[in-house]
């Protein structure tokens, strides 16, 4: 592998509680019962395809367009608003340093994730200097599982699909590099679901470094792919 593409949410930055808490929100104001099983669901996906997993809930919730874009407009203030608290302390300081890591190795390394915030959020959190690229919800067409994000992270880093890895903790995301043609590491148990599997599968980030396709010299973790 050359190149190494991260999901952000979840990944390189946990905020799924902020995320939680914003859907718990909108749940609460459309009466939807809504718990962290629920929120684990809408991972990968995006803000659209969120709302809709969320009124699938509850079929006689039924709104119109307008109001559809409403509610996910509010969702995303309230999770902006409370990614305004986000510093560089909460990052992990074993993040920073599988990253470091990588780079000594020479890989090219970028953030491929489909929300809108990504840049904030790397800001807010100071790893926009550790990336050679960085795509977003807002440079793309199609969310997740559609490997559109992955594809343009690749070629801003100036690589071939086939030489790039995929970092994702979500079904959506591994899909969409197993679509784009990349090597898929799951992380997590919820990277699998849905009869989908990663290449490989790791419990924490910090496993990362020792995978040999990344130039690491231990054991890999046992493959789970199906591809």
């Amino acid at each position: 592998m050359r190149g190494i593409i991260f999901d952000l949410d979840g990944v390189l930055v946990h905020t799924d509680e902020l995320h939680f808490r914003a859907w718990s929100c909108i749940a609460e104001e459309l009466g939807i019962p809504f718990d962290r099983g629920a929120n684990d669901r809408l991972r990968g996906v995006s803000r659209a395809e969120s709302l809709e997993r969320l009124l699938a809930i509850k079929p006689e919730v039924r709104l119109g367009d307008k109001e559809k874009a409403a509610l996910c407009e509010r969702k995303n203030s309230l999770y902006r608003a409370s990614l305004e608290t986000l510093t560089a302390a909460d990052i992990p300081p074993a993040v920073r340093a599988v990253l470091e890591i990588l780079r000594k190795r020479k890989l090219r390394l970028a953030v491929g994730s489909s929300s809108r915030n990504a840049r904030l959020i790397l800001q807010r959190t100071e790893l926009e200097q550790a990336f050679d690229a960085v795509t977003d919800g807002t440079m793309i067409t199609a969310s997740k599982p559609d490997p559109e994000v992955f594809l343009r992270a690749a070629a801003l880093l100036g690589l071939e699909p086939d030489v790039c890895a995929v970092v994702e903790d979500a079904p959506a995301g591994i899909l969409a590099a197993h679509r784009a043609g990349m090597y898929a590491i799951g992380l997590g148990t919820c990277a699998t679901g849905d009869g989908i599997r990663p290449d490989v599968l790791l419990s924490h980030l910090t496993e990362l470094p020792a995978l040999p396709a990344l130039g690491g010299e231990g054991s890999p973790p046992s493959r789970t792919g199906n591809r």
